[in-house]
């Protein structure tokens, strides 16, 4: 039996954030400055990346990705089918095409099944991306993902 509704979520906001924004505000940069190269070499070491480059919202740091990868007109990049616009416009915005992967009903995550249906769908085409979404706290299963994405 499948729920009437996929429930989206509820963020977790502490004492301890909402202290931090305040901080920012009250400083004498609010959108660049320390603070942002701060938090870029501390993404950086945890990461184990180089470099690393705030953006200022996620839409931009989407599009970004698919430059930094190189991603090309005509090639396929694949979305989970609940997610947010972003996940499939910067695909879109370098020209790429979309193929979406249903979600499982109980989680709103691409699975590997369901991923595997969408390679299927997208087959006589370059895959260039794979585009899961963690939703509501939930982790999709990456290392599957990425197996299955490696194989394509």
């Amino acid at each position: 039996m499948s729920p009437a509704l996929i429930p989206y979520g509820r963020q977790t906001i502490e004492d301890d954030d909402i202290a931090a924004v305040a901080e920012a505000l009250r400083a004498d940069f609010l959108t660049t400055g320390p603070r942002v190269e701060a938090f870029e070499a501390a993404f950086a070491q945890t990461v184990g990346a180089r470099h690393a480059v705030a953006c200022a919202n996620g839409t931009a740091a989407l599009h970004l990705a698919m430059l930094a990868l190189d991603v090309q007109p005509g090639e396929v990049c694949i979305a989970p089918s609940i997610t947010f616009l972003a996940t499939a416009n910067c695909a879109r915005f370098v020209g790429a095409e979309v193929v979406f992967a249903d979600v499982d009903p109980l989680t709103g995550l691409m699975t590997p099944d369901t991923l595997a249906e969408a390679l299927e769908r997208a087959a006589g085409r370059r895959v260039r991306a794979v585009l899961p979404v963690h939703l509501r706290g939930d982790v999709a299963e990456l290392p599957a993902l990425a197996a299955l994405a490696e194989r394509a």
